[in-house]
């Protein structure tokens, strides 16, 4: 690395975050403008910040390394990503919730859900729960980020973290979900840029899109003998149907993620920023061009990586990282881009990082502040003094970096499953049915949200082996890494969390007294022209 030319970039790039920083800090008056902007933000602004927080260093570094060894079948969660993730979440979703939030004046994910059921238990333990689980999904966004600074810049991996972690702790302290969404937007144009050039000389690197992906067929049979075992077929191709690596790829990462998107706090919240339902409109364009460009471009780039390591090295790309997935995108960088693209793509990693980093914190300390101390009753004096907002972040950042050093390497795909199927599985059918079920009751919400994170962290403890054998909790109370044979060691809690707690929601709802008297007039003022 030529420090001459990388230090001032740095220093240049670290100067407009500060400077957009410190802008948003001084348009941060008030505690709605600290949680949800004002509800007056850009619509760019908005779908920039969103798609940034959204694709994070878990989609360029670590979803792009296991492209690099399922192949080409991850595309179909960047088709979710953008039907779901972008066209449903404004357009249908987002809407509702910007409307429905400003009438019960809601400023986060929890009180939204908690105030439309009137329940305190459903805000206190929504809040209870990202605050313990979300942790998780922060730390592995450090670890791509902290793993490719080490592999770029050759510093150490510890020293990258703290940076990294003080950096985002400072600006989400001092503005709030503004300075967030600004530096956001910005870090999103480098993203958009650096993955795009990315893209496009990875391509040129295979020959271009047609005799690329004709060598990218031509190594199926070079696919490893245990894998073929397991159901792949092949980079271009989808596995076998109920094989292992089928279960892995559809269940968890297709799905798991494709649809745990629509029920991510740090992502429902920014439908609250905005002021009006063209707003969304407007943002559903911008968000569905970058999130083809930056998953898109990820989910190509890690099968192709196999094509240009083979003809260099002689090896897979995963053997060429060591076997851990989570090195294969930054060693791919360090071995094929010029000096000048690994200077903009560290600028990339390093946005990635911070923008979903900050997003993540921000609702954490949303969640400790507001959620758990606000609804149980924490006020006074001494709360007022000690600002529990600036404690959650605090807590958030360091809960975050000490999972980031405990956690083993190649986890990032999986702990970002991991986070969105719960919240899929204790989120989902609640939020749907505040918004489009007039019989949905507050016993039907508070049991399934109950029984949808219960069984999915259930599920992840004793069913599915490769989470179950690392927590070791179900050889130490049953003496086997997990209780149920094939598939269940394989299919991702999602899909049976998500189902049951869907049942239960609607049985309990229809078994309880109805709050249809009260909904309907909640979707009379609903229904009321946009003033």
């Amino acid at each position: 690395m030529n420090l001459t030319i990388l230090i001032p970039l740095l220093l240049i790039y670290i100067g407009v975050m500060s400077a957009l920083a410190y802008y948003g800090y001084k348009k941060t008056v008030t505690q709605e403008d600290y949680l949800i902007g004002g509800r007056d933000t850009n619509p760019i602004i908005m779908a920039l910040s969103y798609g940034a927080t959204f694709i994070s260093t878990s989609a360029m570094v670590g979803f792009g390394g296991v492209a690099s060894v399922y192949g080409m079948g991850l595309l179909w969660l960047a088709f979710l990503n953008i039907v779901l993730g972008i066209f449903v979440a404004f357009a249908i979703f987002g809407k509702r919730i910007r409307r429905m939030s400003k009438k019960m004046n809601a400023t986060t994910f929890s009180t939204f859900l908690g105030k439309y059921y009137d329940s305190n238990f459903i805000t206190t333990f929504s809040g209870v729960m990202i605050f313990i689980f979300m942790p998780a999904y922060t730390s592995i966004v450090l670890i791509g980020g902290g793993r490719f600074i080490q592999e770029t810049l050759s510093l150490n991996y510890n020293i990258a973290l703290l940076l990294i972690a003080l950096i985002v702790a400072v600006y989400v302290i001092t503005g709030g979900i503004k300075a967030v969404m600004y530096t956001d937007a910005f870090g999103a144009i480098i993203m958009l840029v650096g993955m795009a050039i990315f893209l496009a000389i990875t391509y040129y690197a295979v020959g271009g899109v047609v005799d690329g992906h004709n060598a990218l067929r031509a190594l199926s049979t070079m696919v490893p003998e245990g894998m073929v075992g397991d159901g792949h077929n092949g980079w271009m191709s989808m596995p076998d149907v109920g094989s292992t690596i089928w279960w892995t790829l559809v269940s968890s990462l297709i799905l798991g993620v494709g649809i745990g998107v629509l029920a991510q706090p740090q992502l429902v919240m920014r439908s609250m920023t905005v002021n009006s339902d063209k707003s969304l409109y407007r943002s559903v364009i911008v968000g569905g061009i970058f999130i083809f460009f930056m998953a898109g471009s990820a989910y190509m780039i890690g099968p192709l990586s196999n094509v240009y390591f083979m003809e260099t090295t002689g090896q897979l790309a995963i053997e060429a990282a060591g076997g851990n997935t989570d090195i294969v995108i930054p060693k791919l960088i360090n071995s094929l881009m010029p000096d000048w693209f690994v200077y903009l793509f560290t600028l990339s990693l390093i946005s990635a990082t911070i923008s979903t980093v900050s997003s993540l914190i921000h609702v954490q300390a949303a969640a400790f502040s507001e959620d758990i101390l606000g609804t149980l009753g924490f006020k006074g004096p001494l709360w007022n003094k000690i600002n529990p907002a600036k404690l959650g972040v605090i807590i958030g950042v360091i809960l975050a970096v000490l999972l980031a050093y405990l956690l083993p390497g190649g986890v990032i795909a999986q702990a970002t499953a991991f986070w969105f199927g719960i919240c899929a599985a204790g989120f989902l059918p609640s939020l749907v049915g505040a918004m489009f079920w007039k019989k949905a009751t507050k016993r039907g919400a508070e049991a399934s949200i109950i029984v949808g994170f219960l069984t999915s962290v259930l599920g992840f403890l004793f069913l599915k082996s490769s989470q179950s054998t690392a927590f070791g909790l179900s050889q130490a109370l049953f003496g086997k890494d997990y209780l149920l044979p094939y598939p269940w060691t394989h299919i991702d809690p999602l899909v049976y969390s998500l189902s049951l707690s869907t049942l239960v929601f609607i049985t309990v709802s229809l078994k309880t007294k109805s709050q249809e008297e009260i909904l309907e007039k909640d979707w009379q003022q609903e229904n009321v022209a946009e003033q």
